[in-house]
């Protein structure tokens, strides 16, 4: 499926979830839903060696599940390679590790530079919720940090980076870092989150709020405090930066600024970035030259000491 077509269909679910819809109106939404996540897991992964001479990639599994693989994108020759583990978005129900607005343009600015890109997917609704996702992504990362040497990688230098859904899963699991810790792992240099807006996800599910809220979260308040970035701020948090689109309806820049400021509270900071973009293109423009660019890359660098 061409990169055109997947955003269209992306935007009539986003069109379906957003409004009050009749039954019939609702299935055709999950027949949707069900094509972009077969077409999207058929799309094969980027060649490297396009997008950078001399790249390579490999595939690796880090459970037992299909969907708990990822794509290794390798410079030539790594050396103690920095690290940067992408998480894609998709309403925590599609999407794919594959996919051109996740992988390309990121691949083209960082692997250059010397790093390793690693793109994983992750098991989706409805057959995890949210919660086992946050355990996919904590397991993805401890497997990153075991495995990085083997690729000419530096376990101890990552960045963890995500999309929308993605974004709300890599700021929970970078508030609170005990959740890697128990799937093996450790702490890592930063984070990069990608314009959530479900940092309260509590404050989400009391206001009008789309439907892919109530596919993701349910009914149950305390199910929505379990995973609300907000309320889940350790002591040892990973270092952020948030990153959110001015042209997006339900003010992700605002709900960034609350988030940094409840870090600022107990202690962390995390610099807000706003761009003058769409959602989607806050994902896909990343990579490309130009200030935006710029500026994760001057975060990342500061944390990993480069």
């Amino acid at each position: 499926m061409s990169r055109l077509r997947l955003l269209a269909l992306v935007g009539c679910v986003s069109v379906f979830s957003a409004l009050a819809v009749p039954a019939e109106a609702q299935l055709l939404r999950q027949r949707l839903i069900e094509r972009i996540k077969t077409k999207s897991a058929a799309t094969p992964p980027p060649d490297a060696g396009k997008l950078m001479p001399g790249a390579t990639q490999r595939s690796a599994s880090y459970g037992d599940n299909p969907d708990q693989t990822m794509e290794v994108y390798l410079p030539p020759h790594p050396d103690h390679a920095p690290v940067i583990v992408m998480v894609h978005g998709g309403g925590w129900r599609i999407g794919d590790k594959n996919m051109a607005g996740v992988v390309e343009n990121k691949v083209k600015r960082w692997l250059p530079k010397g790093y390793i890109f690693v793109s994983i997917d992750y098991r989706m609704l409805p057959e995890a919720k949210v919660d086992v996702q946050a355990q996919d992504v904590a397991a993805a990362v401890a497997y990153v940090q075991g495995h990085a040497s083997e690729w000419g990688g530096d376990g101890s230098k990552l960045i963890l980076m995500g999309h929308s859904a993605g974004a709300h899963l890599v700021a929970l699991l970078s508030g609170d870092p005990s959740r890697v810790r128990k799937a093996g792992g450790h702490n890592w240099s930063g984070t990069v989150v990608l314009d959530s807006a479900a940092y309260d996800v509590a404050s989400v599910m009391n206001r009008k709020h789309p439907q892919l809220y109530d596919d993701a979260f349910g009914t149950d308040p305390a199910y929505w405090a379990g995973l609300s970035p907000a309320l889940h701020i350790a002591a040892d948090a990973v270092p952020m930066m948030l990153v959110c689109a001015l042209k997006r309806p339900d003010d992700s820049c605002g709900q960034s600024r609350d988030f940094a400021a409840r870090l600022k509270a107990v202690g962390q900071t995390a610099p807000v970035v706003e761009q003058n973009l769409k959602h989607g293109e806050v994902n896909s423009e990343l990579g490309l030259p130009g200030e935006y660019t710029d500026k994760v890359d001057g975060f990342m660098s500061a944390h990993l000491g480069r």
